[in-house]
């Protein structure tokens, strides 16, 4: 399946994880252990989708970004931010839809194609969802489905050590330990598409 169609099911996935805590002050709980709250990282969140759509639209993988960014208005809810993350996932799966298999666009993390930002944008969508559930509900089992989390590792993390991909993401983004394996002080993906001449 193509990664582009894995967006709706993460910001799904997403939604559904954090519906339960909308009547919680988001502004005032931190997201387990980032410096950001979870009000900060739901933002993040939406930010990132737009920003993944802004960057596949404007398709130069030169060096820089776009110097563009969301904020919320003065009245926006919990309910509205939780709701604007489909939202956004929808306007970066049709920015990939539309994208030729040949473009290329700039991240820090290495020059991608249409499939590496569906891929990264899945990565965000996913382990933030982790990291506000963990600030609202310490105690919370979920964890990443597993049918989603198996593509962007394959994609992203190619070095990434066997075991259960829900796990094994949360690993590979520092988020726990795995197994014997000790939680990643520091970390990131591999963006750069394998078969691009830059990439050997």
């Amino acid at each position: 399946m193509p990664l582009g169609n894995l967006i709706s099911a993460a910001t799904g996935a997403c939604v559904d994880a954090l519906r339960p805590y909308v009547g919680c002050d988001w502004r005032a709980v931190q997201a387990a252990d980032l410096t950001w709250s979870c009000w900060d990282t739901a933002l993040h969140v939406v930010d990132d989708l737009y920003f993944y759509a802004v960057q596949v639209i404007n398709g130069s993988p030169q060096g820089e970004y776009l110097t563009t960014e969301l904020a919320l208005d003065d009245q926006a809810t919990v309910a509205g931010l939780l709701a604007s993350i489909p939202v956004h996932g929808e306007l970066l799966r049709r920015a990939l839809v539309c994208a030729d298999p040949g473009d290329r666009a700039y991240h820090v993390y290495g020059v991608s194609d249409h499939e590496g930002f569906a891929a990264m944008g899945v990565v965000e969508t996913l382990v933030h969802t982790y990291d506000i559930l963990r600030g609202l509900n310490p105690v919370a089992s979920w964890r990443p489905p597993a049918e989603l989390a198996a593509p962007v590792l394959q994609r992203l993390f190619p070095a990434a050590p066997a075991g259960d991909p829900s796990n094994v993401l949360l690993y590979c983004c520092g988020r726990r330990a795995l197994g014997e394996l000790a939680r990643l002080e520091t970390w990131r993906w591999d963006g750069r598409v394998r078969d691009d001449e830059a990439f050997r």
